[in-house]
């Protein structure tokens, strides 16, 4: 027998070494001719690009492997059927009640795993109480604020049982007292979302409400100002299937249950408004309500408002003006204002970093709404901006 023979031979014993060696060089090569993603739609997030190495030195060799491992677990050829694998592993056969940061609830609902405040939020959340007791302030009998709870804090039994999460209530609570301390109004949504629990009123694979469930918080504010409500008898509702959300980018559980979002046939149009370099806001592109095309692509939710602009107008039907000031869980929420108000002005801070007092004074608003989740108001860096004077 000769050497090659021998050789081929031993390395026969080892069949499982052999299915792995090919197994890994068949994926090395699909990596080499599998083009690079720039963005993964289905995690909703940016993926690592090719690094070029710009020293030579000790520091600069370590940055470039330590970017280019990274790379190479982005680009990995079949990217999200591994992720899906991983899944379907950890949750069938491992059981596990967590995945990816997403607590996996009863009636397929995902939750955050959300146990206590970042040691960032501890210092984020008590600036962002100081803005808006500022504002309350500022501007007395005008200010509503409403922080939408999570689903987690109205769908406490859907929880994995012994699940150690935040007390939301507790800072909601203490919220809700600091603002009306200033002279604002703290419209408490919770009893009306708990009364409607078993309703359609959260996302099972997102951290939105869905328009059912703004809507019963809008009705909320209507009472508290005294306005007829929106009519959805009055309007064609429209839906789009097979929403699958943010949670679910995460855990990527293999039986979730997809989303419908609603939203309604209206006639009204939305102003994303430039401004210029002087912080003076100049009319920019004017279109309707929705981005309808979003409906086509992984992040559905999108379509409300067009996504999150700095500063926008949608005209409405009713008369004079409310200023919102936002997160997300608004843009579901505004369309109903149109039954309301002429003018609803939108204001998202991760876009916004302008005068809020002079754009308040120049517009002479009725009422300003500050519409966020406690989930994102706990940790947003922008909302300081609401308490900057001037």
């Amino acid at each position: 027998m000769s050497k090659h023979e021998k050789k081929t031979s031993s390395v026969l014993h080892y069949p499982v070494l052999v299915v792995f060696s090919l197994f890994f060089i068949g994926l090395f090569a699909l990596d080499m001719v599998t083009p690079d993603r720039s963005y993964s739609e289905l995690e909703n997030t940016t993926l690592s690009q090719r690094p070029t190495l710009t020293q030579f030195t000790a520091k600069g060799l370590n940055n470039y492997f330590t970017a280019y491992t990274k790379y190479v677990k982005d680009q990995v050829a079949g990217r999200d059927q591994w992720i899906s694998l991983q899944s379907v592993v950890e949750t069938t056969l491992l059981q596990k009640q967590q995945n990816g940061g997403i607590l996996l609830g009863k009636e397929h609902m995902m939750f955050p795993r959300t146990y206590g405040l970042l040691s960032s939020e501890e210092r984020t959340l008590p600036k962002n109480t100081a803005a808006l007791t500022s504002l309350c302030q500022r501007y007395p009998g005008k200010v509503n604020v409403l922080v939408a709870p999570a689903a987690s804090d109205i769908y406490k039994e859907n929880v994995p049982a012994n699940a150690p999460l935040l007390d939301e209530d507790g800072y909601l609570d203490q919220l809700s007292a600091a603002v009306q301390a200033a002279g604002g109004s703290f419209v408490d949504v919770r009893q009306t979302l708990t009364a409607h629990k078993s309703e359609y009123i959260y996302y099972r694979t997102d951290h939105h409400w869905t328009s059912l469930g703004a809507y019963y918080a809008y009705s909320q504010l209507c009472d508290a100002l005294g306005l007829t409500p929106f009519d959805p008898a009055a309007h064609t509702a429209l839906t789009a299937d097979g929403f699958y959300g943010t949670h679910y980018a995460k855990a990527r559980t293999w039986n979730a249950v997809p989303d419908v979002i609603t939203y309604y046939d209206l006639a009204n149009t939305l102003t994303v408004w430039n401004v210029t370099a002087a912080g003076q806001p100049a009319e920019g592109q004017t279109t309707g309500l929705y981005d309808t095309d979003k409906l086509t692509v992984y992040d559905k939710y999108a379509m409300f408002l067009h996504g999150n602009n700095g500063l926008s107008r949608v005209q409405g039907n009713g008369s004079g003006r409310i200023l919102v000031i936002k997160d997300s869980y608004a843009n579901c929420f505004v369309p109903y204002l149109t039954a309301n108000y002429a003018d609803i002005d939108v204001v998202d801070f991760r876009n916004y970093n302008y005068g809020l007092d002079k754009l308040i004074a120049d517009n002479s608003y009725d009422q300003i709404l500050v519409l966020y989740n406690f989930d994102s108001f706990k940790s947003d860096p922008y909302l300081y901006r609401a308490g900057v004077t001037g």
